[in-house]
């Protein structure tokens, strides 16, 4: 961490949890969503619920998200923050969404009513798909071949950060003033003049390092470097497999950077969990070292 650091970088798993992921700045995250989810589904009030989903078996794969909770309608929100570009994280945002469905089902009949399940990823990268395009939101629902909605309560929202490009005095909405805090936040010396509401005074005393203890700021320099390490192993990977045009040489290079840094969280003594979801890896891959 660079000594004249004021602020988190929010992409850190401490970070995002520290903003976002405790009882005390729901606040924040509640305003967060209300400027990303459409208006017919906007929050009032949310539980966490635990961030560990099980499978049916023992032997299911777990899901373990960054952020889980559930508004007062019964609605199901998933929010993920996704560090660096890895292999497979579509197939992942699916998988992980099909947790919050599976709980809604009752014992005995079915009364065909699901709560409204939204997934939700910030995303440190743009999907190759996308490299060409402008677009930061992106929603996706299940359409039918005549391109009509065919179940809209599963929504997948995710923010492509990179492609957010405006200036403080550019800054519109409050979802525009979102993505520039969120995307600058580890730059900024002092709150800018375009970000006076109140709950951005909260995120921004929420997020000064000086007033951290020492054992937050500690947890915080670990897990600043781990970030930085991954997603240096990564970008590097796919730039190296963009150049030399080997899909399969940048995947061999992205899955051993991972189990690298894996490795050095397990030496550390970072709880499995934590691995788990940082790195994608599975419990069992991880606790075969």
């Amino acid at each position: 961490m660079a000594l004249q650091d004021k602020y988190i970088n929010p992409f850190t798993d401490f970070g995002f949890k520290k903003l976002f992921g405790s009882e005390p700045n729901k606040d924040l995250l509640i305003d967060f969503l209300n400027q990303v989810l459409p208006k017919k589904h906007q929050v009032q009030e949310l539980s966490y619920s635990p961030n560990e989903q099980v499978g049916n078996t023992e032997k299911d794969r777990k899901a373990i998200f960054d952020i889980y909770c559930i508004g007062t309608n019964g609605d199901r929100f998933i929010v993920e923050m996704q560090k660096a570009k890895q292999n497979y994280f579509k197939e992942r945002s699916v998988y992980y969404s099909s947790f919050p469905i599976q709980e809604q089902g009752w014992a005995g009949g079915w009364n065909f009513q699901l709560a409204a399940v939204y997934l939700i990823g910030i995303l440190d990268f743009v999907f190759s798909e996308d490299e060409d395009s402008v677009e930061v939101r992106h929603e996706i629902q299940l359409r039918d071949t005549r391109c009509r909605i065919f179940y809209d309560k599963l929504t997948y929202i995710y923010l492509e950060m990179p492609n957010f490009h405006k200036t403080e005095a550019e800054l519109e909405t409050n979802f525009d003033k979102w993505m520039y805090v969120l995307q600058q936040l580890p730059n900024l010396q002092s709150r800018p003049r375009a970000l006076q509401e109140r709950v951005f005074k909260k995120l921004f005393e929420t997020a000064e390092i000086a007033r951290f203890t020492p054992q937050d700021r500690n947890s915080y320099e670990r897990s600043l470097k781990y970030y930085r390490d991954l997603k240096n192993v990564i970008d590097t990977s796919y730039g190296e497999g963009r150049a030399e045009g080997r899909e399969e040489g940048r995947a061999e290079g992205i899955a051993e950077g991972i189990e690298k840094i894996a490795r050095q969280m397990k030496q550390a003594g970072e709880p499995l969990e934590k691995i788990m979801r940082f790195t994608g890896l599975s419990e069992e891959e991880i606790e075969k070292w």
